[in-house]
């Protein structure tokens, strides 16, 4: 396993305000993380410091995926973001194009060029999720749990080492949460690093990974959950 994420003593604001302090973890492929706390307690401004849309303040090294968020130039975001593949809990799918649309026009945003390339993509991740009957489809024609699988896809398309992904089972029933939790679990079993903030604390003993708790402005990371 490698890392791909360190912090160490670093501190996340927004609005000017401190959220979270003395902040050090890391985040290696292959594993499986989640992000616990309350609401408001800053596992969502956390989780956005990875992909620079929230600032980091002080400490010695912030750390994504080899770039220095700490000192990073804002005209290399756009690369730092195109290797994280991002999972949110309302899909924040495009509701006037089919899932292969959707899909299509994050590859063509991000460079890819090759209408065979993209097609092939498009149907290895679409293979991925349990989704290669699906698109023809419109958002509206699925289920909630199907445009969260479309959503995981949308995340792999550019085959990024870490998947972060936001309440993903927020907005859904619990057995549907219960398969999606299972499949970005087995994304971590294929060498992918994931981090999932939940509030749902069932999920952690269903399915168990490494644990990190944002509480009292400081993160705690806690003992591995082991298996019975």
């Amino acid at each position: 396993m490698s890392v791909i994420v360190n912090y160490k003593d670093v501190e996340v604001e927004r609005a000017e305000k401190s959220v979270l302090k003395d902040v050090s973890f890391t985040l290696s492929t292959g594993e499986f993380h989640y992000l616990v706390g309350r609401v408001g307690s800053g596992k969502s401004s956390l989780m956005k410091t990875m992909y620079a849309d929230v600032g980091l303040h002080g400490g010695t090294t912030a750390e994504v995926l080899g770039f220095d968020l700490l000192n990073m130039r804002k005209s290399k975001i756009p690369y730092l973001r195109r290797k994280i593949g991002i999972v949110f809990q309302d899909f924040q799918l495009l509701q006037d194009r089919s899932v292969s649309g959707n899909l299509r026009f994050v590859l063509r945003a991000t460079g890819w060029d090759s209408k065979r390339d993209i097609d092939e993509r498009i149907e290895e991740v679409l293979a991925m999720v349990g989704m290669s009957n699906k698109s023809y489809k419109m958002p509206h024609e699925l289920s909630g749990g199907e445009q969260q699988r479309i959503v995981i896809a949308r995340a792999l398309l550019n085959k990024p080492e870490l998947i972060i992904a936001d309440e993903p089972t927020g907005n859904l029933d619990p057995q549907t949460g219960y398969q999606i939790v299972s499949l970005l679990h087995d994304l971590a079993d294929n060498g992918h690093c994931v981090l999932m903030a939940t509030h749902n604390l069932q999920l952690v003993d269903d399915f168990p990974g490494k644990v990190m708790r944002c509480e009292g402005k400081k993160l705690i990371v806690e003992s591995p959950v082991l298996s019975c």
